[in-house]
């Protein structure tokens, strides 16, 4: 294979991710915001919400189409722009919540399938070994993209005239697409449509089934490193006597500033272990964090420490799964986005299910019984996963035949 193209480093390449993390900020924040503030009850904006979620955990389900006809980098222009057009469509029937939920479900749908192709594409454009500054980037992306949108949308669409604001928070959207724009193609792009369906059923059969694609499914449903506290505290903060200002600012700019950190933080601790044992690591460290929290005063201070820190290592974790995601893909992969889609829903079920127990758990046991429950099922599945990283360190060291392992791609990372 020749030399790649020369292009956007891996550092600033997944910032292209910032429309996702701005579809999240106006679907999560502010049209929550619009709708209370027309009297829409509570229930209604929740089930507004999570209905428009659910592509996050079962878009993967459509994203094989990315991996046939067009180059996944032209799907992500379309659906990127699909995405902001939806938006301007969903802020102008804010008033109309029955119009209002298709269009929520329909963007997210959209973002999520703008997410996977950029995903897929950007896995076979990074030079090899550069996979950790890619996530790095792309969870910056999304977190930068969430924090920017949950405080300009707003702002923008009190001070502007309505249809002028809502184009506003679609030009927003739309504006990050230039830096895919300003990417090459990736190389070795994959089958036409012609021949395509045919070997898209047969490649699916054998993705489900390789034993890389299992063992990281393993380790992603499980919740050794899903700190669902980050989104059950945004809920609680009069358990720690927290007015809603405080919340406000600390959810807002507290959590974008603790995510970015976290997710900066992983190219560095990458270069001194390997993604499955620094996973490990980040979810045994969270958890005793976490169970430090039992013992400090329920106050507005120890709200944002619990709230900031559980970002930071939130925001890390992810830019691990992503470095995973990343290096199992390999180059030429047929089908780019439809692991990368597969393997990133699968992150999201800790997060949905955790929510549940966290909720459960501080019902039955106030902060306490939620901090012991949330850290004890992380700890207690990095100690099941431990025994399967180090034997599949082992079988990738007597595979080179005791060489170190390298950063390969398709590889156990």
């Amino acid at each position: 294979m020749g030399p790649r193209p020369a292009g956007i480093p891996a550092p600033l390449m997944g910032l292209a991710n910032l429309p996702f993390g701005l579809w999240g900020g106006l679907t999560l924040v502010t049209i929550p915001q619009l709708l209370a503030a027309r009297g829409v009850p509570e229930p209604l904006i929740a089930s507004i919400t999570a209905a428009a979620m659910i592509p996050t955990f079962c878009g993967f389900l459509v994203a094989p189409i990315l991996d046939v006809g067009l180059s996944r980098r032209t799907y992500a222009v379309i659906f990127g722009l699909l995405t902001a057009a939806l938006a301007v469509l969903a802020i102008t029937q804010i008033a109309a919540p029955v119009r209002l939920a298709p269009l929520m479900i329909a963007g997210f749908l959209s973002a999520n399938l703008f997410y996977n192709a950029l995903g897929g594409w950007l896995s076979n454009l990074v030079d090899p070994g550069d996979e950790g500054r890619l996530a790095s980037s792309f969870t910056i992306g999304n977190i930068a993209g969430f924090g920017l949108g949950a405080i300009a949308f707003i702002s923008l669409l009190r001070s502007l005239p309505p249809q002028v604001g809502a184009l506003a928070v679609g030009a927003i959207i739309a504006l990050p697409l230039l830096l895919i724009l300003a990417m090459p193609p990736a190389s070795r792009e994959r089958r036409t449509a012609q021949e395509s369906f045919g070997a898209l059923f047969r490649d699916l059969a054998v993705l489900v089934r390789q034993p890389l694609v299992l063992r990281t499914a393993l380790l992603f449903l499980l919740p050794a490193a899903s700190f669902a506290l980050t989104n059950t505290l945004g809920g609680l903060g009069h358990a720690f006597r927290a007015s809603e200002s405080f919340v406000a600012i600390v959810a807002g700019i507290g959590v974008t500033v603790a995510g970015i950190a976290g997710a900066s933080l992983t190219p560095i601790l990458l270069r001194k272990a390997q993604p499955l044992s620094l996973y490990l690591a980040i979810g045994g460290m969270g958890a005793l964090f976490t169970l430090a929290l039992i013992v400090l005063p329920a106050t507005p201070a120890v709200f944002a420490l619990a709230v900031v820190g559980q970002n930071v290592f939130q925001s890390a974790a992810f830019a691990v799964e992503s470095t995973i995601v990343f290096r199992t893909i390999g180059e030429g992969n047929p089908l780019a986005a439809t692991q990368f889609g597969l393997l990133q829903a699968m992150t999201c079920a800790p997060i949905i299910y955790m929510q549940a127990v966290d909720g459960h758990a501080y019902g039955a046991g106030g902060l306490t019984g939620m901090f012991l429950a949330d850290a004890g099922l992380s700890l207690a599945a990095c100690a099941l996963l431990l025994p399967l990283v180090l034997r599949w360190r082992r079988r990738a060291h007597d595979r080179l035949g005791g060489v170190p392992a390298p950063q390969e791609r398709g590889a156990t990372p």
